[in-house]
């Protein structure tokens, strides 16, 4: 696409430093962006007074002072990248500035010059904000760890963790390094790693990760992975690899940039020498190539291709989308692929009771057995037991006070309520510890209820009173009200049914695909699974859109085509890995903001064959002919403000109304 050779490539780091290529540090990016933001404020103040009709003494100082705060870095990006024998783009827009200047068009020059800062601070500072949260993903690994040793416990840092070191995990603590249980029972929070959400009961045998949170039970963990090989670093590692694939790209951006920088340069230098040759006189040779410079300055192309992007993404933004970059925007719209992940993304994250079934013959309603099962879960804080009172509490049951709460991991809760014991737990674990008076029949219909409700995918809970079974309750992470209908959009606008990649048990993800009209599905996936699978359309030629909102979705969101992060649950990684965030947590708002950086890409189009015309027609005359400089400045002018007004069409709301109610047949 001719636009982005007048995008501005990620520099590598100068001569002699020892960071290596594509590094920013966050103090770097803040500087650039308080230089690019003084030569804005300074192009805002010079612009009203000189349209105005001040003197040029007061608004003049204003815009030299732009051209050197804007200009003083990208100039010397440019000089560095001459001295290597190489000419980018840094140094054709300063040409241009001050040949805009010597003419007399200081405005010009000064808007190029505060466009290109701008766009040059904003990558640095999305850059800085990624690097800082790969960087703190690591941090969900302890820093110490307790070693076992046969003289007794010793304090180590994670890092010195050696394969077949045994390790103690206490409840509330994190896992110090990828390992197996050898002994104990506890209720892991894996959702970092596996996006699963709801605590797994890890016993003997049992694969931990490290990062993840042992929530009850103290375990003993032998080291099968040192650290560097972890899963959470393999993450890290991960993430950063599938960044640095988008290099090529890059390279090509750059190879451009040179033809056109050299090609221009080169024009501009004939422009004003074959005159002279012939025995024109240097006042008017130099006039026009300065005239050649001005017509021919990509100010106009810069405008036929940001206005529509910006423009689209001001609107996503007040509709609840943060899309990061004009890149990002026209990315968009190019996804043919939809990889979509479970917990969190399609539904809310959040487990929920959506089933009560009492047993016959407990002498219990609905009412009733969810009452009495959040009475004794009301002392736990295990997310199945907020889920308990939570829908107690919706229903507004009066909770009877409970006592001798007593908690067993991977077991559940045991309380006195009203003088006689509940127990509200896992139905296998309950029913294996019931009272003998328990008969045959309330044994097996039990089970049965049970079994009903995991087949479909829900996490049945089994409550007891006094060791007699008495009903079961389902828990399930809801599904989003919105989902099946974004699903069907998605379909529309790709031409395939999205893909589903989780980490949960393929019964839940199943279950789900089913109630969504999803067919592809990936369940019990890692990371690295998830990156795997999005890569392997990837290498289909297919350009795929993930949309994710945990750690675990972080690989996958940086190896696709463009990534998106539900924003009110992401994780700090997924936000920032992500090219685009759903602040609202509106999953429906992803084929409207689709549908709209479509309509930008079409409005890019036009904007650049009016460019075109313009500029090649103004070229011509000038070369051709004489063109008189008013009429060149009016000619580069025009056809500015033309684009650019085009390009702001989509500022309006209906521009997202239409985009999210676009029949299908038109996206």
């Amino acid at each position: 696409m001719p636009h982005v050779l007048l995008q501005r490539p990620e520099r590598t780091a100068p001569a002699g430093s020892t960071a290596p290529p594509r590094r920013r540090t966050r103090v770097l990016a803040l500087a650039e962006a308080r230089w690019a933001g003084a030569a804005l404020a300074l192009f805002l103040a010079a612009l009203p007074l000189q349209l105005t009709g001040a003197p040029a003494w007061i608004w003049g100082p204003l815009y030299a002072l732009a051209y050197v705060t804007g200009g003083w870095e990208p100039a010397l990006e440019g000089l560095r990248a001459l001295r290597e024998k190489t000419l980018d783009v840094d140094l054709l827009m300063i040409v241009a500035a001050i040949g805009a200047a010597s003419i007399g068009q200081v405005m010009d020059g000064a808007l190029l010059i505060v466009i290109f800062a701008t766009s040059g601070a904003l990558e640095a500072l999305a850059t800085a904000r990624t690097q800082d949260a790969v960087r703190g993903l690591l941090d969900l690994a302890p820093a110490t760890a307790t070693r076992l040793t046969p003289e007794g416990e010793e304090t180590v840092a994670t890092a010195d963790l050696r394969v077949g070191d045994t390790i103690l995990i206490r409840p509330g603590e994190r896992v110090g390094a990828d390992g197996r249980v050898v002994e104990g029972v506890g209720e892991v929070d894996q959702a970092t790693i596996t996006g699963e959400p709801l605590p797994v009961t890890k016993e003997a045998g049992d694969e931990v990760f490290a990062g993840t949170l042992n929530g009850t039970g103290a375990l003993r963990v032998t080291v099968e992975r040192d650290a560097a090989d972890s899963v959470i670093a393999r993450i890290v590692a991960m993430v950063a690899e599938a960044s640095e694939t988008k290099a090529p790209t890059q390279l090509f951006i750059e190879k451009v940039e040179q033809r056109y920088s050299l090609g221009m340069v080169v024009a501009t230098l004939a422009v004003f020498l074959v005159p002279m040759a012939f025995g024109a006189d240097l006042t008017s040779a130099l006039l026009r190539a300065m005239t050649f410079m001005i017509v021919a300055s990509p100010c106009a192309v810069v405008l036929a291709t940001m206005p529509p992007l910006l423009s689209a993404i001001a609107n996503a933004g007040r509709h609840g989308v943060l899309v990061k970059s004009a890149v990002v925007m026209e990315r968009l719209g190019q996804a043919d692929a939809v990889a979509l992940d479970k917990t969190g993304t399609l539904t809310e994250g959040t487990p929920r009771v959506t089933a009560v079934r009492p047993l016959d013959g407990s002498g219990l309603d609905e009412d009733g057995l969810l009452a009495l099962a959040a009475a004794a879960e009301h002392s736990s804080e295990h997310p199945l037991a907020r889920a308990v009172v939570e829908a107690a509490r919706e229903r507004s049951l009066y909770v009877p006070a409970a006592g001798e709460f007593s908690s067993a991991p991977g077991t559940g809760v045991t309380a006195r309520v009203q003088g006689r014991t509940v127990a509200v737990g896992s139905p296998p674990r309950l029913l294996a510890g019931a009272q003998h008076s328990v008969t045959t029949a309330q044994a097996r219909a039990a089970a049965a209820l049970t079994a009903e409700l995991e087949s479909d995918g829900r996490t049945a809970v089994l409550v007891q009173r006094d060791g007699i079974p008495v009903g079961v309750l389902a828990v399930a992470d809801r599904l989003r009200p919105d989902a099946a209908a974004t699903v069907r959009a998605l379909t529309a606008l790709t031409g395939r049914t999205p893909m589903l990649l989780t980490g949960d048990n393929p019964r839940a993800a199943a279950r789900l695909a089913t109630d969504v009209g999803i067919t592809d599905v990936r369940a019990a996936l890692l990371p690295e699974d998830k990156a795997g699978a999005v890569r392997e359309q990837e290498a289909a030629g297919r350009k795929v859109l993930v949309i994710g909102d945990g750690v675990n979705d972080a690989p996958a969101l940086a190896a696709a085509h463009v990534g998106i992060a539900m924003g009110r649950a992401g994780s700090d990684l997924a936000l920032e890995t992500a090219d685009a965030v759903i602040v609202r947590d509106e999953l429906a708002t992803v084929p409207a903001v689709m549908a709209l950086s479509r309509a930008a890409r079409r409005l890019v189009v036009q904007n650049l064959v009016i460019a075109g015309v313009f500029i090649s027609g103004l070229v011509i005359w000038d070369l051709a002919g004489h063109l008189p400089l008013p009429l060149g400045v009016l000619g580069h002018e025009g056809s500015t403000v033309i684009v650019g007004l085009n390009g702001l069409r989509l500022l309006r709301d209906t521009a997202w109304n239409r985009a999210a109610a676009l029949p299908a047949d038109r996206l």
